[in-house]
Parts: structure tokens; sequence; C-alpha cells
């Protein structure tokens, strides 16, 4: 395997202004609104789920030694899931592609810590273009992430004390960390036929040729990752590097220009831990794939926890799972909790940019994520505006992860099953084979009730 060392690229900080395969089966300054969304036209109908339909079982063996043979001797008993992690329209009517996350993985306490278990340690993420006939889905085909080798890139954390330690499915065993490992999130398709992805460990922003194979891996300034079978380029702000464990970059959009936006499932830990989890104030990246930069960097707020999920109280279950382009700067942005989700409209204004600021830089104190109100201290956050509440829509399953537009008035969602594994010692049985949770991976569509 030959190995790239992390190359560096200049990043611009300027202030303000396999083979494919088929398988059966607003902004506010000072606490004053600037640039806030423009309102779309007055709702005619209540949104509502017009249909939905389910992925059936597959063996994950079966799926990913189809892709790539001898990847996974023993799956446990486990499906085919998780590919609800994003959702983006391939271009034909009721097909998408998706990604899988990282794999089956789950916690089990042990000696009062929790560990990490990867229960198939052999496999591959994969962009997977899926059908939606009637009430099933179906998979079309699937492209295996490889290296530049043609190797499995695989789904276990990258380095040591920074990623969480890997074990076996009933956490009695080390695995090896891999620094070609991915924890892919959100995709989409280029022009050119490629794709981009973004990933939870680096955090990083992947591209990818056709085929899957790993062209360029963009992490944060500083992360040194070492080892890797593909290149790594230092072209994120280093101040990423103080991202929440297993909360990276979780949505991926794709603006008309072809920009990309990157948004941080949570906010970062500083100046530690306990404010990152205490606070409300994510961050949303624009990267240029012209100029290989990121050329913009926004706050984003979440709404109070309990507005978001009524009765929930722990502000840390507040996510960013989705962002979608509905315009030339305008997106939904999706908050959610596991059990509810609410997309607001976005406009990212330039007067918002925060990059190349004090609040970009790791060693500002009291440093943006630790600002009860970020507004009344002059740091610009970008205004919104809520299109649809999905936990007030009757249908719509919990844990949605993707959203695609499929009509000026329409979506179509997809929610991330786990690969149906729940945690602790009891999601296998005796044997080591799953104990199914029964949750599926669904496609649902929904009339909004207006035009977005």
């Amino acid at each position: 395997m030959s190995a790239h060392a992390p190359q560096r690229r200049r990043v611009r900080r300027s202030v303000a202004v396999g083979v494919p395969l088929a398988v059966a089966a607003a902004v506010v300054v000072a606490g004053t609104a600037i640039g806030a969304p423009t309102p779309a036209g007055p709702s005619t109908t209540a949104p509502e789920v017009t249909g939905a339909a389910t992925l059936p079982d597959l063996p994950l063996a079966e799926f990913s030694n189809g892709l790539l043979p001898g990847t996974v001797a023993d799956d446990r008993g486990v499906d085919l899931g998780g590919i609800g992690s994003d959702l983006y329209p391939a271009g034909r009517e009721g097909e998408f592609w998706t990604v899988t996350d990282r794999g089956p993985n789950g916690q089990i306490k042990v000696d009062g810590g929790k560990r990490r278990t990867f229960p198939v340690p052999g496999f591959d993420p994969a962009i997977v273009r899926v059908k939606v006939s009637g009430d099933s889905v179906r998979v079309l085909d699937a492209r295996p992430l490889t290296t530049a080798g043609g190797k499995p890139v695989t789904g276990l954390p990258n380095q040591r004390e920074r990623d969480e330690a890997p074990y076996s499915y009933d956490a009695s065993t080390p695995l090896a960390y891999d620094p070609n490992g991915l924890d892919t999130e959100g995709v989409v398709r280029a022009k050119d036929g490629s794709f981009w992805l973004v990933d939870e460990y680096g955090p990083s922003l992947v591209h990818v040729s056709a085929r899957g194979r790993v062209l360029t891996r963009y992490v944060p300034e500083g992360l040194a990752l070492k080892g890797a079978d593909y290149p790594v380029v230092e072209a994120l702000p280093g101040v990423l590097l103080h991202r929440k464990v297993n909360r990276g970059f979780e949505g991926l959009a794709q603006l008309p220009g072809g920009d990309l936006v990157l948004a941080v499932q949570s906010p970062l830990s500083l100046p530690d831990e306990d404010a990152g989890e205490a606070s409300r104030t994510a961050r949303l990246l624009r990267f240029s794939p012209r100029q290989q930069e990121v050329t913009a960097e926004y706050a984003y707020r979440f709404d109070p926890v309990d507005v978001v999920d009524p009765g929930e109280d722990d502000t840390s279950e507040l996510k960013i799972s989705s962002v979608v382009a509905i315009g030339r700067d305008t997106l939904l942005v999706q908050e959610r909790t596991d059990k509810a989700s609410r997309l607001h409209r976005v406009r990212l204004d330039r007067r918002a940019d925060i990059l190349g600021t004090r609040w970009d830089q790791a060693s500002t104190s009291p440093a943006l994520e630790a600002l009860d109100d970020p507004a009344e201290q002059g740091v610009p956050v970008l205004g919104k505006r809520l299109v649809v509440d999905l936990g007030k829509v009757d249908g719509v399953p919990g844990k949605i992860e993707g959203v695609a537009v499929t009509g000026r008035s329409s979506l179509a969602l997809i929610n991330d099953n786990d690969f149906g594994m729940t945690d602790g010692s009891e999601a296998f049985d005796a044997d080591g084979r799953l104990v199914d949770s029964g949750l599926e991976t669904r496609v649902t569509f929904l009339d909004l009730g207006e035009r977005l």
C-alpha cells in the first residue's frame, strides 16, 4: 500500500466580504435581522405524506461481497441498511443516490466506560442508487468506496485518541485503526459524474470518481493524517479539529453554480466539551471545488431543543443532518433529534461570512460556541424561516437524515435505520447473531402544501 503524506494548501481567509454493480432486491447582526430569507407564498394545505416505500431485507455479506469479493466473511445476520445517510435525485423519477455510513456499529458499557463496536469490520461504505417502485425501494446499483490502490476504504476510525477506539461486536477485542476509513454521510453528484461526500471522522470533504475511487480527501489544517492510500489535502479551517466525537460533517448541498455547502452536525467543543454540549451554535462552510478551498463560513443557530422536540431537554441532542440547495444561495437546513426534525429556509448572505475573523479561531475567548446569544456580541448569524415541522406530520418516521427536493412543493425523505442495530450487549444473541430492532429503511414522500 502506498502512502500519501498530508499535503497543505493555501486556504483563503477573506473577511466578510469499484465498478457499478446491479444488486437484486436570515442573517442577524447585533440583534438586527438582515438578509433574511424571502417568505414563500401562503400555505394552501397542510403538509401531508403522499407515499412511502421500504427497503427489503438483503444480507449485508451478499451486498458487500457482490461489490468487493471477500470483504465480509460474516455479517452476523445484519441486512443492508444505513443507506439513509442522505438522498440525492438521480435524474429519473423515483430514483435517488444514497450513501451508507460507516456500517453497523454500536456501544457497549465495559468497566463503566462505553466501547464503540464494529460487528462487521470488513464492511466498505458505498454509494447506492435506488428506485422507488410502489411500496418497495429497489437497489439498482452500488459503487463501493475504494482507495487509490483499489482496496476497500472501510468504515473504521482513523486515529488513536482522536477517534473512538474500535472493538469487536461484543466489545471484547480491540480492532485496528484504519487511516483510509470513512464515516460517510452527505452525498451529491457533480456534472462530470463524480461524487462529493462528507465524513464525520476528519471531519472531511471527500471527492470520489464515478466508480467510487477516492480522488482527494480534504481535511482540517493540522489533522496530520498519515498512511492513507489516497491524496489527503489540509484545506479546511483548523478550528474544525475541535469537532465533537462522532459529530463531524453530516450535511452536504450542491449549489446551482457548483459550490458545496458543508454542515457540521453539532457545535464544536470550544472551549471544551461541556461548552459544546450546551451550545446551540453550529457552523456551515462553503467550499469551491474549482478553487479547492473554503470560501465562506457561517454561524447557524439551532432553535431550543424543546421547540424542535417537545419533551426533550438535552441540548446536545440537537443535530444538523441534511442541507439541500433550493436556490443559488438558499438552502433547506434540517434541525433534528432522533425523534423529531424541522426544516428551515436559510439564505447564505455574504455579510454573515465569519471566515478569517476571530470567530474562526480556536483560541478566541469566549468562543463562538460559548456565547449565550452570539448576535448580542455582534456575531452575524444566519437568519431562517420554518418551512415544515416534520414531527407534526403523520407518517414521517424518526431519524430522518436525507432530504431531496422532488418538485416545487414536494420532498422525499429517508431515515437511517442503523442497520437494525441497537446499543448494549443485548444487540446480539448468544451465537453472535443480530437481534434486529425491526426498524426498516423507508423513503417517504411529502407534499408541503406550499411552494419552496
